[in-house]
């Protein structure tokens, strides 16, 4: 009876304004902010242009661009770049959209992520282990080696290609309903016979640089993306928050599990394929600017979860901040660990979630469920 009472008095305290930011989720975005703008520091001061860490913090600061018009149309428009000194347009035109785009990614993945999990109630759920990644992916690299004029419309290809494998998955999945592991083996499955594919583009490239670009694809990797890329996924990463923040409700009831679900009014296969459209779009923006970059939409949910709890409103904004930390920290050590020699970042994150995914079977007695 206690326990009742506490939980409905915390179901009060969370219908309020702000009732729902607690201690634990303020600890999470304070820490990722401070290593997201550490590891950006990081980032903007070291390379063959070097300088120092109080030095990139005034280029980054710069008032003269901070507060520039003119220089914001060209950085989200691109438009004509304003006249500005050399360490400045080293640290705005080249280094930081680096760190921009590392943070929209890890955003988009660690959203994703999240979504999946609520709607397969499956704690193993993630774009690369469903096999959205390798789908989006396989999309990616089609139209760069086939239909390389249709580059601009990366982001909705890839989200077709993601859409198409989330659909295989929960087809071959299907059996009266699905299963944790029935969904994480039609992944692997999925996952594989697209690997394949991508593989098999390779062949089919005249073009020794379209090649090694597709490698990078498949790898996931940051080296060489400036505000173009921002300006791709920017608008695609606003869409895909504001929708998983208004789904949080949602999400929440679907924890609950099916039955519960449809006994308090939701169309369960209707709000669920929704949402899942939603974790393809986040998925497919990020893998659309950086490649496949596997175990952070693994990793992050995971993380955050022990820390603020399951509430999907809360699990959401701490995705949204801890995402941008692992990514941006990964891609410093991607590019910093083997100087001069860069590694795609997907590697790091690769290196970490593997280890973290195992970690998590050993510890489930039903696997990956939530």
């Amino acid at each position: 009876m206690a326990s009742d009472t506490r939980g409905h008095s915390d179901n009060r305290a969370e219908s309020g304004l702000l009732g729902w930011i607690d201690g634990s989720l303020a600890t999470v975005v304070l820490g990722s902010v401070a290593v997201v703008v550490v590891a950006g520091l990081v980032q903007v001061s070291f390379g063959t242009y070097s300088m120092t860490l109080a030095q990139a913090w005034r280029a980054v600061l710069d008032p003269s661009i901070v507060f520039d018009l003119d220089a914001w149309r060209a950085f989200l428009f691109g438009a004509d770049l304003p006249e500005m000194g050399r360490r400045r347009l080293v640290v705005w035109n080249i280094r930081l959209p680096r760190v921009i785009v590392a943070a929209l990614v890890g955003t988009n993945l660690a959203i994703s992520g999240a979504i999946f999990q609520a709607v397969t109630r499956n704690e193993l759920a993630s774009p690369y282990v469903l096999g959205v990644s390798s789908g989006a992916g396989l999309a990616v690299l089609l139209t760069l080696v086939v239909f390389s004029g249709l580059a601009p419309f990366l982001p909705l290809f890839a989200a077709l290609g993601g859409a198409l494998a989330f659909v295989l998955v929960y087809l071959i999945a299907w059996k009266g309903g699905t299963s944790p592991v029935r969904l994480v083996l039609a992944g692997v499955i999925v996952s594989t016979v697209f690997w394949s594919l991508q593989r098999g583009l390779f062949y089919l490239a005249e073009d020794l640089g379209v090649v090694q670009s597709a490698i990078a694809w498949t790898t996931g990797s940051l080296t060489g993306v400036d505000w173009e890329q921002v300006r791709i996924i920017l608008p695609w990463t606003a869409v895909s928050l504001v929708l998983a923040l208004a789904g949080s409700r949602q999400l929440n009831v679907l924890l609950l599990g099916e039955r519960t679900a449809k006994s308090l009014g939701m169309s369960v296969e209707k709000v669920r394929f929704a949402l899942a459209g939603v974790a393809v779009l986040a998925a497919s923006a990020a893998i659309s600017v950086a490649g496949i970059v596997s175990f952070v939409g693994l990793v992050v949910p995971h993380m955050v979860r022990t820390i603020v709890g399951s509430e999907y409103k809360r699990l959401m904004v701490g995705c949204v901040f801890a995402g941008p930390a692992l990514m941006v920290a990964a891609d410093v050590g991607a590019r910093l660990a083997l100087a001069p020699t860069q590694i795609p970042v997907g590697v790091v994150t690769g290196l970490v979630g593997g280890p973290y995914f195992l970690y998590l079977m050993r510890r489930q007695q039903e696997m990956g469920e939530l």
